[in-house]
């Protein structure tokens, strides 16, 4: 939060009380009472806590609010209003600088747009008197979200730091700031007696998001933004903290200096940069306010690139004669202003949680919001990812929060804000049944999720499903791709995949791009698909966690469909590589009544495999290890993993000590090799098949 004044005034022109009411005035005492109390507060959070409890453009709105009343009744206007001040008050446990020039803040147009800029242009053109169509000159910068500082060098030497404090006193950061990289601490060439610098310190985005994640690996509170961070390390009583931060500085002004260097402001940025200071190279010297408003649109086009948080950009007369002729009012200088662009935070209202759900079965929450303007546009929802982001963020319903919106970035809760809770909030409860198909819900344990269990009967997973069941390792349908299926699904013809076995050529001719030759196709290979194998069709319904592989173990285990799905999740954990989150999934989709009914339409409408030749309990390499390495002289080694796996055996793609055999053909390479150091087992093609129990000519 920048303490920005928000004065509509510049011009120095106040309105006088209009004759208020004693009753009048007496609310508009008490309401700018409250709106002090409140800003006082987020000053003391924002620049001494460094742990702001409310965002920038809340702070902005109440700051504004109290200008108005204290323009209004001027009277009622304080000594020691936040409306004077510039910033905080300086932190009670550091040493005190009183800076030989204040530190003072800069006008903020609230208008984000072009109009913004041409406001400030007109302002400045009407304070000089300037004939009609000459244009004044602007050095425009990017407006940093950081920690304003003064470095102080006297002879070439860095003998101080001060931060802004309250504009006049700062607080002295002169061991903390020496360990900032980009800082020069000797100033090489020739500069005046006395110099000082001015600018930023900040966080890079980079280094903000590792420290967080330090933070959250200790089981810390992460940093709310950049800015805070880097205000807090710089401001911390042990330097050696600070040095391990990576903090950064970028000039922007001069404060005291015993000689001139330049005429205008981007010669003292251009002399400052070859000096050795960093100076933000997103700068230019531009006239007019169409060039002000072009810079403005440059920036907010590229900030998402940035290194680092900006909120803005500001305009400044290049001419340093200009600004000495414009002067300052109150506590900020005529010539030059803030730019801010839409706020990227901001305060609204969780009026209720609902709840979505995907293609793939997930609820998801969703918070519908009080409508609010953030990042640039009015936004009314945020995801709230599942049940166990509400719990950290500690979300009821009726709550007041903080949403982000960066960019593009989807709107997001950030934080609660309990303090403004009237008592009438209330849980939320993830629903038991699927919003949508009415099926049950399982929590997914792993995932941290909860996801319906209605996978081939829901309409929110339709699509999905359908994909899946059509695909290559599954019922391997040609032809059946997405663009097919959204045709299926929108013209009403299949809703299930059982329904795909009741189209007919008749049916697929209406649609677009479909011929009597390619209705014909597609009808003949959903026909074909009817003949398959149970690991194909356990892999096609799409349990959760169920894969190619865990489809062939559980059809191998079990023998039958109907022996699988009669299991309990005990018997299920007996299987292969399947513990318990597989089989809890996997026992909650054969417990979803729907899914039955779909299974039972598969099954009656011709869906069919063979029974295994033989159990795996009669297979010789039934749960042992195979792996498979160079050319096989007649079968590939895609038939041949086939072949084992159909009996029970597990395929693995590299050799160990748990491996039985290596089933080595032509040119094998480093795995035959790992197998002789290990002692393993070498067989070749004919070995193999002689475990199987099966002849060459019996599976070519």
């Amino acid at each position: 939060m920048k303490q920005d004044s928000l004065f509509d005034n510049l011009s120095g022109e106040l309105f006088t009380d209009i004759s208020p009411t004693n009753e009048e005035l007496v609310k508009a005492r008490e309401h700018a009472e409250s709106l002090r109390r409140d800003l006082e507060k987020w000053n003391y959070e924002y620049y001494v806590l460094d742990n702001p409890s409310v965002p920038d453009s809340e702070y902005d709105k109440t700051f504004r609010e109290l200008v108005e009343i204290e323009t209004k009744y001027p009277s009622l206007k304080t000594p020691n209003s936040p409306t004077v001040r510039v910033g905080g008050q300086a932190r009670s446990d550091l040493k005190k600088i009183t800076h030989a020039v204040p530190m003072l803040s800069i006008h903020t147009e609230t208008d984000f747009e072009a109009s913004g800029a041409q406001a400030f242009d007109e302002r400045i053109k009407k304070a000089l008197t300037l004939p009609e169509g000459e244009e004044v000159e602007y050095d425009v910068e990017l407006k940093f979200d950081g920690l304003a500082i003064n470095l102080r060098y006297e002879h070439g030497e860095l003998v101080s730091a001060a931060t802004r404090g309250d504009g006049v006193v700062g607080e002295d950061v002169t061991d903390n700031v020496k360990t900032i990289r980009t800082i020069p601490l000797r100033l090489q060439d020739k500069v005046p007696e006395i110099l000082e610098v001015r600018g930023e310190v900040i966080m890079h985005k980079a280094d903000f998001e590792r420290i967080n994640d330090e933070q959250r690996l200790e089981g810390l509170k992460p940093f709310v933004n950049p800015r805070n961070a880097a205000a807090g390390f710089l401001r911390q009583l042990d330097p050696k903290v600070t040095a391990r931060r990576k903090l950064s500085f970028y000039a922007y002004g001069l404060g005291e200096i015993s000689e001139p260097i330049a005429l205008t402001h981007s010669g003292i940025l251009d002399t400052l940069t070859k000096w050795g200071f960093p100076v933000a190279k997103e700068r230019r010297v531009v006239s007019g306010w169409k060039a002000l408003a072009a810079f403005h649109d440059w920036v907010r086009s590229i900030r998402q690139t940035l290194p680092f948080e900006i909120d803005g950009v500001v305009y400044k007369v290049n001419s340093l004669a200009l600004q000495n002729e414009l002067g300052f009012i109150s506590r900020e200088p005529r010539w030059a202003c803030a730019h801010k662009y839409p706020p990227e935070e901001a305060v609204t209202t969780v009026q209720e949680i609902d709840v979505q759900v995907g293609r793939t079965g997930k609820l998801t929450p969703v918070a519908r919001l009080t409508p609010v303007f953030v990042g640039g546009v009015t936004i009314s929802n945020a995801t709230l990812h599942n049940e166990d982001f509400i719990a950290e963020l500690g979300l009821k319903i009726g709550d007041s929060v903080v949403v982000r919106r960066a960019g593009d970035v989807i709107p997001e809760i950030v934080r609660v804000l309990p303090e403004r809770r009237q008592g009438t909030e209330r849980d939320f409860v993830m629903p038991d049944h699927c919003p949508i198909c009415g099926s049950e819900t399982f929590r997914d344990e792993e995932e941290k999720d909860t996801r319906c269990t209605g996978g081939l009967f829901c309409p929110a997973q339709r699509k999905q499903a359908l994909v899946h069941f059509a695909s290559r390792l599954a019922l391997n349908i040609d032809g059946l791709g997405e663009k097919v299926i959204d045709q299926l699904l929108e013209a009403s013809l299949i809703s299930t995949p059982a329904d795909l076995y009741k189209l007919r050529v008749e049916d697929l001719v209406e649609l677009d791009r479909f011929g009597k030759k390619s209705a014909t196709n597609l009808i003949e290979a959903i026909d074909k698909s009817r003949e398959t194998t149970l690991a194909r069709f356990i892999y096609a319904l799409g349990i959760r966690h169920v894969g190619e592989s865990t489809a062939r173990d559980l059809a191998t285990h079990f023998g039958t469909l109907d022996a699988m799905m009669s299991a309990d999740v005990e018997a299920l954990c007996e299987v292969n590589d399947v513990g318990m989150i597989i089989a809890q999934s996997i026992h909650s989709f054969f417990s979803e009544p729907h899914n039955l009914t779909v299974i039972r339409s598969l099954l009656d409408r011709g869906i069919h495999w063979q029974a295994p030749a033989q159990t795996v309990q009669e297979s010789f390499v039934a749960g042992k290890t195979f792996v498979l390495t160079g050319t096989l002289p007649h079968l590939g080694r895609e038939k041949a993993k086939t072949l084992l796996l159909a009996q029970g055996a597990k395929v693995a793609s590299s050799v160990s000590k748990k491996t039985n055999y290596v089933v080595a053909g032509d040119e094998a390479g480093s795995k035959l090799d790992k197998a002789q150091a290990l002692g393993v087992s070498i067989i070749d093609e004919s070995e193999m098949l002689s475990f199987l129990n099966l002849k060459l000519e019996d599976v070519q």
